[in-house]
């Protein structure tokens, strides 16, 4: 898979620096990996403005003033948290493609309703935002998080045609 992502990340840093759109990306369960990738690129100063690592909920309510009522009701790992964060992330980061991945890579703290596996990666381009739910086999962490760093270009690449 990693030959894979290595291809694929630089398909979408080169496609970004041709049409010259900036990307930002707030990162949860991935850690950095996706901000890590895509400036693994050479060029990518040119197109990449922020990375984000909202790991805690402090840090999505502190940085990305996520409502705490949102985090509360619906959890970190959620349709509405993710929307929250690209929407934020856009006010801080003006980038014309914004990026959210907030999921439970395990080994603990899936549940029946959230299991481990569980990832929500948003994308806002323009005013449009799309939220795609995946649900990882439960591999172990380094699994989940590779494949959620994989299916994230897949759906960023896409939405640069």
């Amino acid at each position: 898979m990693d030959k894979l992502i290595r291809l694929l990340n630089k398909k979408v840093v080169n496609k970004l620096i041709k049409k010259k759109i900036t990307i930002s990306v707030a990162e949860s369960c991935t850690g950095g990996l996706l901000s890590s990738a895509i400036t693994s690129i050479s060029g990518s100063s040119l197109v990449f403005s922020c990375g984000l690592v909202t790991y805690s909920n402090n840090a999505k309510s502190g940085i990305l003033k996520i409502s705490k009522k949102i985090i509360k009701k619906y959890g970190a790992v959620s349709p509405q948290c993710c929307i929250s964060m690209v929407n934020n992330l856009k006010k801080i980061s003006k980038s014309n493609i914004c990026v959210s991945i907030t999921g439970i890579a395990g080994p603990k703290g899936g549940s029946k309703e959230k299991p481990v596996g569980l990832v929500f990666i948003g994308i806002k381009k323009g005013n449009t935002i799309n939220v795609t739910k995946c649900l990882f086999k439960n591999k172990g962490r380094n699994y989940i998080q590779k494949a959620s760093l994989k299916k994230t270009l897949e759906l960023i690449f896409n939405s640069l045609k």
